[in-house]
């Protein structure tokens, strides 16, 4: 008796052959989607540590600020414009009202976050209130 049609060795050696080569295109194509994920977690990583860094140097500013308030507002800008400065961050805005300082600041997002915008963070500091008892 014969064998039937396409289950001999000989058609099983042709798939074998056929499919010779699928596994490294497979690999690859994983490998490609595992770097595109990962290039993405940095991107976002990068930018929620830069977001972080905005606020808290706009905290830092507005501290430094309201420390320098009894010197004026100019002085009080400028020392937070310094430390804005110092935390690789811009001042958009300082004012002084009363003995509180208010600053925003903002910053670039890196790599293709930048498409995005920037981070951007405002702050207020100032004494606290003493209610008398």
């Amino acid at each position: 008796m014969a064998p039937a049609h396409g289950s001999g060795p000989s058609r099983w050696g042709e798939r074998l052959r056929d499919d010779r080569g699928s596994a490294t295109v497979l690999v690859a194509g994983m490998a490609v989607a595992l770097m595109v994920v990962t290039l993405l977690g940095l991107q976002v990583g990068g930018a929620v540590l830069t977001r972080h860094r905005v606020e808290a140097a706009a905290d830092q500013a507005a501290l430094a600020a309201a420390g320098q308030v009894l010197a004026g507002a100019d002085r009080a800008c400028e020392r937070a414009r310094w430390v804005a400065d110092r935390m690789s961050v811009t001042t958009t805005a300082c004012r002084v009202v009363g003995w509180e300082a208010y600053v925003e600041v903002t910053a670039r997002l890196p790599g293709w976050a930048v498409l995005s915008g920037t981070a951007n963070a405002h702050a207020r500091a100032g004494p606290t209130e003493v209610h008398g008892g």
